[in-house]
């Protein structure tokens, strides 16, 4: 179901949250868990199963899994990072919600992915350079304009020589600022990712609705590249 789909009052309620956190932009994320109480319906991006463009990536078998790295930003509650570690990933998975977190080890109690609280703006350098698969989808869009670049920059150096990232994002036909959250991309933003030396390998549109676009990206980092 889409943001535009949810009850009007749960719509109005996450765009307060974000609108009051405008000193630290994820923060509201740990709200909507918190507040939630257990209750999925009550957190608009949890769908409890993986993205379907994810499952249809995967199954392209364009990337094997074994004996490789691979991270989950913004995991939320866990069903794209297991559906990314059924396909023999070692994941690690993050969210900067604790809340999220402590779900995901509840439903996923004897699962390999290692499942950890981290803010995407302050990670561990030692992750640059160091994942072969990457999965982005919906954590650009949720985060306001002025930190965009930065949430770019933030991922893009996680990618290893020779790794693939992939996004799942809105897509909107104006550099003109939209109204949000969500907060669609542009394809100005979207070339941050090849100024920071990653190439778009391809590219599939999905219109989810009359005015809902969203587009899958895989981008791959060359083998000889150095990573910041």
């Amino acid at each position: 179901m889409l943001f535009e789909q949810q009850p009007e009052a749960l719509q109005q309620k996450i765009k307060q949250l974000a609108a009051a956190s405008d000193a630290d932009p994820s923060a509201w994320f740990e709200t909507v868990y918190a507040q939630s109480q257990g209750d999925t319906s009550e957190v608009p991006w949890a769908k409890l199963r993986p993205h379907p463009s994810l499952v249809d990536w995967l199954s392209c078998d364009k990337i094997q899994g074994e004996g490789k790295l691979a991270l989950v930003i913004g995991c939320g509650l866990g069903d794209d990072a297991e559906a990314v570690a059924s396909r023999g990933f070692q994941v690690t998975a993050f969210d900067i919600s604790p809340t999220a977190i402590a779900w995901c080890e509840r439903r996923f109690p004897n699962s390999t992915v290692t499942y950890q609280v981290a803010d995407l703006f302050d990670l561990d350098r030692q992750w640059h350079g160091k994942y072969d698969f990457i999965f982005e989808s919906h954590t650009i869009q949720a985060l306001p304009l002025k930190v965009r670049s930065k949430t770019i920059s933030a991922i893009a150096p996680l990618v290893a020589p020779n790794g693939t990232l992939l996004v799942v994002t809105r897509l909107r036909d104006t550099d003109a600022e939209p109204e949000g959250p969500p907060w669609a991309l542009s394809d100005r933003e979207l070339a941050g990712f090849e100024t920071l030396g990653l190439s778009e390998l391809e590219r599939e549109r999905f219109d989810r609705s009359d005015t809902v676009t969203e587009v899958r990206i895989e981008y791959h980092r060359p083998a000889d590249a150095i990573s910041g």
